[in-house]
């Protein structure tokens, strides 16, 4: 089955570097405000899901998914699980991280709630991708200039990272002293991470700075 691409309401800044990772077949849903993104990524909805109190409703052709404004998951998150009932295993999310806290902690949760079902997923936005790891190793080729792990939920254990500047083996980290930020992959290597036990967000950095 195709990839699905959730789009949500964040500012974009950089769309051709989102289209050159799009794929033809993939599944396109747009999240309410997610909608001023269709002209950038120069794609249209296959699907549209939404309350449509930050985004007026668009009523065209497109299947949509009309959604009450008082409820307890976000369009995004919807969207996210409905696409998962569909029959969906891998995910690419943009959109999702901006300027409003609340709304991109909510959307980094997507991440692990997909991991934990078994589902892959990527988070992109203009300065970084974002996964969640586990037991699988991930990597980080030396054009990403730092990489920074985070724990999301109780202690990650057993951590190791390996052809990086700041190496781990076997260790821990806590959600209260978050010291795996900023480390950076060797020249010419590729450093990876996992975890033996719990899992641990990944963050690649694209660039320092927008160009």
């Amino acid at each position: 089955m195709e990839r699905c691409v959730i789009v949500g309401g964040a500012p974009i800044g950089d769309y051709n570097r989102i289209k050159e990772m799009l794929r033809t077949d993939d599944f396109m849903v747009f999240c309410d405000s997610g909608l001023k993104h269709e002209n950038g990524l120069g794609r249209k909805a296959d699907l549209i899901v939404g309350d449509f109190d930050s985004h007026e409703n668009p009523g065209r052709d497109a299947e949509t998914i009309v959604l009450p404004t008082e409820k307890d998951d976000t369009d995004s998150f919807f969207a996210v699980k409905e696409m998962m009932r569909r029959g969906f295993d891998n995910f690419f999310l943009i959109g999702m991280i901006g300027l409003r806290m609340d709304h991109s902690l909510g959307n980094l949760s997507i991440l692990m709630h997909l991991f934990r079902a078994g589902r892959k997923a990527l988070l992109l936005d203009d300065w970084s991708e974002m996964e969640i790891v586990g037991q699988e190793p991930a990597f980080i080729s030396d054009r990403f200039p730092f990489f920074s792990v985070f724990n999301l939920a109780g202690t990650a254990r057993r951590i190791y990272i390996t052809d990086a500047k700041y190496p781990l083996a076997g260790a821990d980290i806590s959600w209260d002293y978050q010291y795996g930020v900023s480390n950076e992959p060797l020249p010419g290597k590729c450093a990876s991470v996992y975890a033996e036990e719990g899992e641990v967000l990944l963050v690649r950095i694209v660039k320092e700075r927008l160009l």
